[in-house]
């Protein structure tokens, strides 16, 4: 049977799996929609605002559920985590605190005008509203990267007499060794989750009418997007591994599938870990270029697992694959970014159908590799809550195997009826044709509801 801390852990593991999704979608997504009413405003063509009011009611459902799921998840930490919840309050509630008071508040209230208000306040003042809303979406992730940061570099803290973590100071805790690289591998993570899913949809109509405008535009900015951002990624990546191999040895390790340590070490393409064994069997590698890799020297040393303390060491049987799929998934978005190039410079991209369905099917790559690079970071924390310093084991709730239970089989049942029904109009959304709305200049910030008075504004 499973233990009472198990339960908590696969819980929260699963809502913030839920979670995820939408916050990553929701940044990208803000971002895109002032760019597009920054567009129009500024070469007045309707195709700009058709695809703004397409995305609008996407945004403000996912937006919805992005917040109902990030709620769910704050009671958690007061239900299965509260030895947590109560060593680390002092350095993280205020954090949170500062999430809600300038991120969240900005983002709610410019919400309303952005969906509603254009009518009534004028296109300036609603573009306005529009940016402080991406604005407050890109604020939201810089407070909740700090805190899941300081989690796995803390810095500026003490310990009081009862084991509480205070802070001493809080430019080196929000600014702790690995935030800048986690906020911008993050946000770039964010930005090609969005692309890839406006390139899909941009994808699906024009493989139905090669010559509808929106869906060009759509699958346009998107590969722009992945052209660009994608090869960034890769190399924010990789300082994000440089920094993470300094502070969280350990963890590269288990990436890596290293068990033993070695001078020249290979980089291990393929294999099967065996935590029990302390062993990685069927490898194909390639000598030396994992050293070359992550020390920038063919012949550098790489501490293996077996080095460690045996009670230090996260399981790699779960890293080594989750990094893999994030990383497959980020070549192959750098791979479909470059060949939209050469379509381009050929004067194919919107009639090579292959690369249309291609482009399609790697709708979901971003939320998928997003979820594997979070199972990567926070599993190869383990077994450490705040690492190095407050264990896991010594985290959870004095709470009983069944109760979790309970209340994991509750969080199942709702989120997969409740986020199912979000998603499944949202997919319905995804199926109109984003040009069938022309006369969507009367229509803009109204969520489809017709503003005869916009022309007025």
């Amino acid at each position: 049977m499973f233990e009472a801390i198990d339960l908590a852990r696969f819980q929260f593991a699963f809502v913030v799996s839920f979670h995820i999704i939408f916050p990553a979608f929701t940044i990208g997504l803000a971002s895109y929609l002032a760019v597009l009413e920054g567009l129009w405003l500024w070469k007045k063509e309707d195709r700009y605002l058709n695809i703004f009011n397409y995305w609008l009611k996407i945004f403000a459902i996912a937006f919805g559920m992005g917040v109902v799921s990030g709620i769910v998840m704050s009671y958690q930490f007061g239900t299965n985590w509260s030895v947590f919840s109560d060593k680390t309050g002092p350095v993280l509630g205020p954090l949170m605190g500062y999430e809600v008071l300038s991120a969240f508040f900005l983002e709610a209230g410019f919400l309303g005008i952005m969906l509603f208000g254009m009518n009534k306040v004028g296109k300036q003042l609603h573009f306005f509203a529009t940016l402080m809303v991406a604005f407050g979406t890109f604020f939201s992730a810089f407070w909740i990267l700090s805190v899941n940061s300081w989690m796995h570099t803390p810095a500026g803290f003490s310990i009081n007499e009862v084991g509480q973590f205070v802070p001493e100071d809080w430019i080196q805790i929000i600014f702790n060794p690995s935030f800048p690289y986690r906020l911008v591998h993050m946000l770039m993570a964010a930005y090609l989750t969005t692309a890839f899913v406006v390139g899909a949809v941009g994808a699906w109509h024009l493989l139905k009418n090669n010559k509808n405008l929106c869906a060009r535009t759509m699958l346009s900015m998107a590969m722009w997007m992945a052209a660009i951002v994608a090869p960034l990624q890769l190399v924010a990546g990789d300082m994000h591994g440089l920094n993470t191999l300094e502070y969280q040895p350990a963890k590269i390790a288990a990436m890596e599938g290293h068990y033993e340590t070695k001078k020249g070490a290979p980089l291990i393409l393929f294999g099967i870990p065996d935590d029990d064994a302390m062993e990685i069997n069927s490898i194909v590698e390639i000598p030396k270029l994992g050293s070359m890799i992550l020390k920038h020297d063919f012949d550098a040393e790489i501490k293996g697992l077996r080095d460690f303390p045996a009670d230090e060491i996260p399981p790699a049987e779960i890293i080594f694959w989750s990094f893999r799929i994030m990383v497959g998934i980020g070549m192959a978005m750098i791979a479909l970014g470059l060949w939209s190039l050469f379509l381009r410079f050929k004067n194919l991209f919107y009639s090579t159908r292959l690369f249309h369905q291609i482009c399609l099917l790697m709708g979901p790559a971003g939320f998928i590799a997003v979820i594997a690079g979070w199972v990567t970071t926070e599993v190869g924390r383990q077994p450490f809550t705040v690492y190095g310093v407050l264990r896991t084991v010594d985290s959870v709730s004095p709470i009983d195997a069944p109760a979790v239970a309970t209340s994991l089989l509750v969080f199942i049942v709702i989120y997969f009826l409740v986020f199912g029904a979000g998603t499944y109009y949202i997919f319905k959304q995804f199926s109109i044709n984003p040009e069938q709305d022309k006369d969507a200049t009367k229509k803009v910030g109204s969520l489809g509801v017709s503003l005869k008075l916009f022309d007025k504004a």
